[in-house]
């Protein structure tokens, strides 16, 4: 006879599961030693008649419980292949959309390697501030070397600069200065990569969590 469940009881109980198996293998005894002129195991120091019927019970409970949290994982992972949420980026199955949730933030099976959306980010706001320390430390360096221009034009002493013909120095100032090509105006961008990353996941937290508060499966 099937039980049915709330997703979040199922989720729960799988939780405990895996604690409670951990725990019962951990306690468990299925070898022991005894001589033959004893009465009792070496180890448990009881007879061998209930040390046999302990180690039995121990291993099939160990297997009842190891069928339980196969049939309550199998019922998981069916419900959430067969069932839909909707964000504002689109409908996915519970298990595409935790799928989704868990490469974004850099876990599952490729840890951060598949966080693609991150990896951009972080490259472009690396290039971003490379090329503009570049460019700043480029321009002020040329600024120095023309303020330099000035001086050997006009005299360190001058004091009738605006009659000096400075044209030359202010075309080499233009012709030299550092410019950034942002094509993408990658500020903006890493903006809208941003918001676009933090609202997805909380749509995914909050659609998964109300899914697996309304869903009921059938555990066999």
């Amino acid at each position: 006879m099937s039980e049915k469940m709330l997703v979040t009881q199922a989720l729960d109980e799988r939780d405990l599961l895996v604690k409670k198996i951990a725990d019962k293998i951990a306690k468990a005894s299925f070898v022991d030693t005894i001589k033959p002129n004893e009465d009792k195991v070496y180890d448990k120091r009881i007879s061998k008649e209930e040390y046999t019927k302990e180690a039995e019970a121990s291993y099939q409970q160990i297997m009842d419980l190891m069928d339980r949290f196969q049939r309550i994982d199998a019922a998981i992972v069916d419900s959430n292949a067969k069932t839909q949420i909707t964000t504002s980026y689109g409908t996915f199955s519970v298990a595409g959309a935790i799928s989704l949730r868990s490469r974004l933030k850099g876990q599952g099976a490729y840890n951060g390697d598949a966080d693609f959306e991150g990896k951009l980010q972080k490259k472009m706001a690396h290039e971003y501030n490379e090329r503009v320390r570049f460019a700043d430390i480029k321009n002020s360096q040329l600024n120095s070397t023309a303020e330099e221009m000035r001086l050997s034009i006009l005299g360190r002493d001058s004091k009738n600069k605006d009659d000096k013909p400075l044209g030359v120095v202010e075309a080499y100032v233009k012709e030299n200065t550092t410019e950034l090509v942002d094509p993408l105006d990658v500020k903006k961008k890493l903006e809208l990569l941003d918001e676009k990353r933090n609202a997805l996941l909380t749509e995914l937290d909050t659609q998964i969590k109300v899914s697996n508060a309304t869903t009921f499966i059938e555990v066999a």
